[in-house]
């Protein structure tokens, strides 16, 4: 049995299509749902989507947001969202070299500090993404 699952960020419709299960990082763990799940609404933390569709697992980069789970329709609003195949991976590996310098530099300020981990993270889990995609080829 299938749920419609729409992610959307500030920019554009990401992803809308009938799933079998998907799985979201969430300030709880992950959690996966299915059809006719229990209705909930989760902050999700940054990391890595898997959506199941028929045999396919498709991945995917989030950096944060919400899921709101309904009856018969998952929605995620997310901060940003990236199919692995849109990831550049070594821009994301420019970017994770990037806030590595900064988090360095900034140890003693903890906001900065905070701010450079955030974004290191963020790289982190896009490449963890992007090569997914390029391993299944």
């Amino acid at each position: 049995m299938k749920f419609r699952l729409e992610i959307v960020t500030p920019e554009r419709l990401v992803y809308s299509e009938n799933v079998d299960v998907l799985t979201v990082p969430t300030v709880q763990g992950e959690i996966s749902i299915l059809a006719r799940h229990v209705p909930l609404v989760s902050i999700i933390t940054p990391g890595e989507i898997r959506i199941k569709k028929d045999d396919e697992i498709e991945y995917m980069a989030i950096t944060g947001g919400f899921v709101q789970v309904l009856p018969h329709k998952v929605i995620i609003l997310a901060d940003a969202a990236e199919r692995a195949e849109e990831i550049d991976i070594e821009r994301a590996m420019r970017a994770r070299e990037r806030a590595q310098k900064l988090m360095e530099e900034k140890r003693g300020d903890k906001i900065t500090h905070a701010e450079a981990m955030a974004a290191f993270q963020r790289a982190l889990v896009r490449i963890k993404v992007g090569q997914r995609k390029r391993k299944q080829k």
